[in-house]
């Protein structure tokens, strides 16, 4: 299992505080058998620090006419806004809660160059909280998209209540890949993509689904769409065919 660089730090401090109250839980255990609990409970919260800077390998499709998700978790917005900031014209928004399970590093959507990134300052308000998108200390990453796909293409990183710390690991005039790791947001969060719907792109997702950071469509454009559902059908009535054989 691979983990995040970025992650190091908490996990050398973990393994030194949770290892020391784990070897004290357990010297106490030999009075008192229940203190077995807490070394068990120290023990659990070191691997779940550990797995949760994991940085598993993702499969990123060559589709044309799609972004990816920028970050693994479950949709909880999906929103036709009038307009956007730096973007001419009506925007899709797309809102994915990250939990403390879920895989925290954030990727591109689409290729394309970096034009800007900026930090803004604010609240720790709860990841699913309904202003959470706007009162939240964020970090903003602005790409014009390669290709014919209309830019500019915008993806939020979010911090939440527990997440204190976000991680931006790309800055302006960098050529970006799709599905490229773009950095982190520490312990639980939100991550947006709003992109203009002038070049057709329409939701692929909608609220409640779970999605994997790089490897799952969350837009697509319109000429793109009956492409993938006749792929799909092809490969389920080839999956039939071979089942009848």
């Amino acid at each position: 299992m691979t983990i995040a660089r970025e992650g190091l730090r908490e996990i050398a401090a973990a393994t030194i505080v949770c290892n020391a109250a784990a070897a004290a839980a357990v010297w106490a255990a030999s009075v008192l058998p229940a203190f077995w609990l807490i070394a068990a409970a120290a023990w659990a919260l070191w691997v779940m620090i550990v797995l949760f800077f994991r940085d598993p390998h993702r499969t990123v499709t060559d589709e044309s006419g799609v972004m990816v998700a920028p970050a693994d978790g479950r949709v909880t917005e999906v929103a036709r806004l009038d307009g956007y900031e730096g973007i001419d014209g009506p925007a899709v928004r797309i809102g994915i809660f990250l939990s403390v399970f879920d895989v925290h590093i954030n990727r591109m959507p689409c290729a394309g160059r970096v034009v800007k990134t900026f930090h803004r300052p604010g609240r720790f308000l709860d990841a699913r909280h309904p202003e959470c998108g706007a009162l939240n200390e964020s970090n903003t990453i602005i790409i014009e998209p390669d290709g014919r796909t209309a830019g500019p293409v915008v993806i939020r990183q979010i911090a939440g209540r527990i997440a204190r710390r976000i991680i931006c690991n790309v800055s302006p005039n960098e050529r970006v890949a799709r599905g490229q790791r773009l950095g982190l947001i520490k312990f639980g969060s939100r991550t947006e993509l709003i992109a203009p719907v002038s070049g057709g792109l329409e939701p692929a997702v909608r609220v409640n689904d779970r999605v994997r950071g790089g490897s799952s469509v969350v837009m697509r454009t319109r000429t793109a769409a009956p492409i993938a559902e006749s792929v799909k059908l092809a490969k389920a009535l080839t999956e039939q065919l071979i089942s009848k054989q």
